[in-house]
């Protein structure tokens, strides 16, 4: 999926521009009242969450929090994906979890959720967890690291994971304990194609070279290292630099290789090429593979990090194939990289900063060596190693490596010196707990929810037996407390599995019906092809099928984005297409009946505000080619190319972020009927611009199935619970309001889905946030 990219070259965090405008008007007031001081200034929140940058982690949420609660002043950063203004004019930070919920609850009870959904602009796509709170406190991190000959090692014995804990281990739950051979470990057709390996037959690999390895592997099947450097070009990434070992580490070929295309950026703190290397050489792709093939043997086994894009820039085929970085198996579809694998598993120094850029042959060996490691030893030892806890001691590590060579040794002695301790400022790095970092600075937090979410003693806890309840001592409590983390629930009869799958199915199926649309009649001998471009200037097309069961021939097309459906819908009903005067209208089911109040509420959200759908891009138009014919627009602030999230290509559609409404409606006037290249472009609001596009894309690619083992029996139990759980989610909505309004000024205001990732299934989670103003409202 695209970045978001700002037209001038560089991207912005969302609102930078309101930012300026609002210093500025600041500065005339406190010039009309007399030049009062800083005190008067408020504080501000933007974020550039548009595009891919709108899905975000724990950890960028756990900065988030840090820097707000603690400031500069107790050496917190600001957070990497969004930027707090006048930090230390917060009034306070309260954070609201929403318990078992996650965004599938908020979409499918959008129209109840009218305070959330009006209120807060700010939103991303959190990744979920099985324990939530926990991680948003940072527990267990206060682990200090030690390295030894074998790798990164710990002292805690909080390192080594009890026998109970492996069963829940990725690699464990993946693999299995006992060891197998070699041949378990290859990736399967299904796997390669998730992961964007090059297949034999598959459309997008056409001109591709196949290796010809088509022998039974066995588990003494050869094992061969495979890495490459590239460079960009104006074609994109090309080789210029392959390197290939066999089982026993030898290097067998490390060869330069001169790319088709000019090259744009040698990437030389990466690849290590430079325009001098490249000069003399005269070997080119085809070399390479033609090489490669001759050195293979029929029954070899390729292993690689990430080997997909080594595959894929080499434009090469090869069946069998072990990946490193799916090898050692994470939670929530994360890798590790190939440096720390090699240091923590292998006690092994590679890509080293001295070096100039990465070496493919040390590169290669490296991965040759996990992967023999894995063979070898077996899951359950690989498991034992603990990695999740050993990257975390090692960036700890290196955290406090940078904070003492920031500051010169003789400044911290001659501080030591000069400075009692009990007046200096605590210093704290990411191996203090979030907790102890504000008890440190004599702040206590307020946790209130149903359920016992501290046991440390570093908080005010209080449990409570309702909703209601809750959100009493919240009004009574919050006030008083700085740092505040409210916790609501449906209960625990709402959150079964079966009903979650039921939601998920009825959510999807609606998503489905609101994408189609019906186009016709058409005469029996209509083009289908002339069809298909005309409604494909609409949006990126899913699907196309006729409907022959009426009298005379429909069209249903299923698209990927809702602008596009409901473009469709205004611009052609009623429009000749093909030769015939067509009605386009959206499936008419019980689902569908309130179709018209969704749409009109996704253009009220404070979400899409200042931001347009344009379609009808030609395919060879490029980020730079779009930049340039929209730099003219008025206040034009982002620009956001969606792309497949498969393939990677561009679909015929972007989103345009502006910074003013009024300047968004006015590019509509413009740009309806605009010819950039020989294609019409058609526009209109946005509806799903956000966080909302990636996860209709998800949904609208599951085929039905939730991304775990629910089953979802007892269907018929669904309508009452959702009738109950309807009414239940608006009366949560309403507890917010009340508890939002009650804030102070200035207050930092979070409101989390934390989603689902259990044993069952996972659903992503959710997050709304800002800082509230005057008018009660986020500021923006």
């Amino acid at each position: 999926m695209a970045k978001a990219v700002c037209v001038n070259g560089h991207k912005r965090p969302a609102g930078a521009a309101e930012e300026a405008g609002g210093r500025q008007a600041a500065r005339k007031r406190r010039k009309a009242d007399g030049g009062r001081g800083p005190e008067e200034k408020s504080s501000h929140l933007s974020a550039a969450l548009f595009g891919e940058d709108c899905e975000i982690s724990h950890d960028q949420l756990y900065e988030l929090l840090k820097y707000a609660a603690l400031g500069k002043c107790h050496n917190a950063t600001q957070p990497s994906w969004c930027r707090i203004y006048h930090q230390r004019h917060l009034a306070g930070v309260v954070v609201i979890v929403l318990h078992e919920m996650s965004q599938l609850h908020f979409y499918k009870f959008y129209l109840q959720f009218k305070h959330l959904r009006k209120v807060f602009q700010h939103r991303f796509t959190l990744t979920p967890s099985a324990n939530f709170l926990a991680s948003l406190y940072g527990e267990g991190a206060n682990l200090k690291p030690q390295n030894t000959a074998q790798g990164l090692t710990s002292t805690s014995s909080q390192c080594i994971p009890k026998s109970s804990d492996l069963q829940c281990d990725p690699i464990i739950r993946k693999y299995g304990e006992k060891k197998q051979g070699l041949t378990s470990y290859t990736l399967t057709l299904e796997e390669q194609k998730k992961n964007d390996y090059p297949i034999k037959g598959s459309p997008g690999c056409k001109g591709y070279i196949y290796t010809e390895c088509d022998q039974q592997r066995t588990d003494s099947s050869p094992l061969f290292g495979l890495d490459c450097e590239m460079c960009l070009t104006a074609k994109g990434n090309e080789v210029t630099r392959v390197s290939l070992v066999d089982a026993q580490g030898q290097c067998l070929l490390n060869e330069l290789v001169k790319p088709e295309s000019t090259v744009v950026n040698y990437r030389t703190r990466f690849s290590g090429i430079t325009k001098k290397m490249l000069l003399p050489v005269k070997t080119r792709l085809s070399d390479i593979q033609t090489r490669l093939k001759k050195i293979l043997p029929h029954d070899a086994v390729l292993v690689g990090h990430s080997l997909n894009a080594d595959l894929q820039a080499l434009e090469m085929i090869h069946p069998s194939v072990i990946d490193t970085s799916l090898l050692f198996a994470r939670n929530e579809g994360r890798r590790f990289k190939l440096k720390f694998l090699a240091k923590a598993v292998l006690g092994k120094e590679i890509q080293c900063e001295q070096k100039l850029g990465h070496d493919p042959a040390e590169d290669a060996r490296a991965a040759l060596e996990l992967a023999q490691f894995f063979i070898e030893q077996g899951p359950a030892k690989v498991a034992e190693l603990n990695l999740e806890m050993l990257l975390t001691t090692e960036k700890l590590a290196e955290v406090s490596q940078k904070k003492a060579v920031l500051q010169p040794q003789g400044c911290r002695v001659q501080k030591q010196l000069n400075e009692p301790p009990h007046l200096s400022k605590p210093c704290f790095s990411l191996s203090a707990s979030f907790l102890d970092c504000l008890q440190v600075t004599g702040q206590k937090p307020l946790l209130l929810g149903r359920q016992e979410m501290d046991s440390s003693g570093l908080c005010q806890s209080n449990l409570s037996t309702s909703n209601k309840q809750i959100l009493q001592r919240a009004l009574e409590d919050v006030p008083l407390s700085t740092f505040s983390i409210i916790q609501f629930s449906l209960g625990p009869e709402y959150i079964a599995s079966h009903l979650l799958a039921g939601l998920y199915e009825k959510v999807r199926s609606k998503l489905t019906d609101m994408l189609t649309i019906y186009a016709g009649p058409f005469e029996e001998s209509f083009c289908l092809k002339s069809v298909k471009k005309e409604f494909g200037r609409c949006g990126p097309i899913q699907s196309l099928t006729v409907v022959t069961e009426t009298y005379q021939p429909y069209v249903c097309i299923q698209y990927e984005v809702l602008e596009a459906a409901q473009l469709a819908v205004e611009s052609l009903n009623g429009a000749e297409v093909a030769g015939s005067c067509i009605k386009v209208q959206r499936p008419i089911t019980a689902a569908m009946l309130d179709c018209d109040v969704w749409i009109k509420e996704l253009e009220l959200d404070v979400e899409n505000e200042g931001v347009i759908y344009v379609a009808g891009l030609k395919e060879s138009l490029t980020e730079t080619d779009l930049q340039e014919e929209f730099s003219q627009l008025k206040d034009l602030e982002t620009l956001f190319l969606p792309k497949d999230l498969q393939s990677g290509k561009h679909r015929n559609c972007c989103f345009l972020k502006f910074q003013k409404s009024q300047s968004a409606l006015d590019a509509l006037e413009v740009i309806n009927g605009w010819t950039v290249k020989g294609s019409k472009l058609r526009s209109r609001n946005a509806l799903a611009s956000g966080h909302l596009w990636r996860w209709i894309w998800q949904v609208n690619h599951s085929n039905g199935k939730q991304g775990g083992n629910i089953l979802y029996e007892k269907m018929e139990q669904l309508s009452d619970s959702e009738q109950d759980l309807r009414k239940k989610v608006k009366k949560l909505d309403h507890h917010i309001k009340k508890l939002y309004r009650s804030l102070q000024n200035n207050t930092l205001c979070i409101v989390l889905f934390p989603g689902v990732n259990s044993m069952h299934g996972s659903q992503s989670g959710l997050g709304l946030m800002g800082i509230k103003d005057d008018g009660g409202r986020s500021a923006c």
